[in-house]
């Protein structure tokens, strides 16, 4: 599989889906640098979750900041590499926001302003794999893994997330080749390498064109 360690791949998924597990595996078998999500230094995620009205427009736009960095680091070190969670991703959940009334309009279009400028400067993924995960399976493994600051997230919200995840990911497969996969049951790093072989390579073609997040 020499010929996949050229590939741009985008981990896509709900909070809780295994990202980070699955990010992790393809990379140390397909020998790729991963780009993790930043969480554990993100200095707006306890703020998010125990005011996210307040700090709802700070915190996208500090993401928005750090995965244009990622798509920019990837540009410069040249080659392939594993994204835990798409800087696309993120327009998702500030739609998701606005749509609870978490994050005011103005914040919200400022935002895509902000994104759509943004992305003349960034690299599309070769491919994105989007682990498809039920709101009441995200909910469990959330409780499962126990982080502090993700106590407070309803049912309710993974629910209005999934459903704007299943509008994004129909919208960015028109410019990005795009791999479903059901994510109710875990898949080893190795047949998950063996699907984007086989599904992207043999299968699926890149169109030369950019994708807007839509309301």
């Amino acid at each position: 599989m020499d010929h996949l360690q050229e590939l741009f791949i985008g981990i896509a998924g709900l909070i809780g889906a295994g990202k980070t597990t699955l990010a992790k595996a393809l990379g140390a078998h397909l020998k790729l640098p991963v780009y993790f999500e930043p969480v554990a230094d993100n200095v707006y995620l306890e703020d998010f979750y125990r005011d996210t009205a307040r700090y709802a427009f700070a915190t996208q736009i500090y993401l928005l900041n750090r995965r244009f960095q990622q798509h920019q680091e990837i540009i410069w070190r040249g080659g392939g590499g594993v994204q835990d969670r798409t800087i696309y991703e993120d327009a998702v959940f500030a739609k998701t926001l606005v749509q609870l009334g978490l994050m005011e309009e103005r914040d919200y279009q400022n935002y895509l302003q902000l994104f759509r400028h943004m992305s003349n400067f960034m690299c599309r993924p070769n491919v994105i794999v989007f682990l498809d995960l039920k709101p009441t399976s995200s909910m469990e493994r959330i409780r499962q893994r126990a982080r502090d600051v993700e106590t407070g997230i309803t049912l309710e919200y993974l629910e209005v997330l999934h459903a704007n995840y299943v509008h994004f990911i129909e919208d960015i497969a028109r410019t990005v080749p795009v791999i479903r996969v059901d994510w109710e049951t875990y898949r080893d790093a190795e047949e998950m390498a063996g699907v984007i072989e086989r599904e992207y390579l043999q299968g699926s073609f890149l169109r030369e064109a950019r994708w807007r997040p839509t309301r």
